[in-house]
């Protein structure tokens, strides 16, 4: 089980976690420890998150979407599998609490009748400005 929020808790068939040899450092030790943590969450499936959630999680997650609605977070920073797995869990837990927050509704205002003045009046010397720069006629 894997906690979100208060609210939310992920169950344990929702989460695989399949392990393999890590790249980068780790001397004798890497060509023998499978300590990279691939975490694959069944989004698409899951109970516990809402339509308008999944989309934006889909969203969120890009790449790491699969064709059958799964996401697969892939850690292999460290030389310890359980941090690694560690690693994975927080940020599949970030990525579904960004898509918890739903996004702001856009409210459409007008230009204060200010603002539309100086907008003009700025024009307005723009353009005298330009009209300045043409050829100087002699008497």
């Amino acid at each position: 089980m894997l906690r979100i929020t208060d609210t939310i808790t992920l169950a344990d068939w929702e989460l695989t976690e399949s392990f393999s040899r890590s790249s980068g450092p780790g001397g004798q030790n890497v060509n023998k420890v499978e300590t990279a943590v691939e975490l694959r969450f069944e989004a698409e499936r899951s109970p516990h998150l809402g339509p308008a959630v999944k989309a934006r999680l889909k969203r969120l997650a890009g790449r790491r979407w699969t064709s059958e609605g799964a996401i697969v977070i892939r850690a292999e920073e460290t030389r310890s599998q359980t941090r690694n797995r560690a690693l994975a869990e927080a940020r599949l837990v970030e990525l579904i609490l960004q898509a918890l927050i739903a996004p702001k509704r856009r409210v459409a205002t007008k230009p204060t009748l200010g603002s539309q003045r100086r907008r003009l009046a700025a024009k307005t010397a723009r353009g005298e400005v330009k009209a300045l720069r043409g050829k100087v006629e002699e008497d």
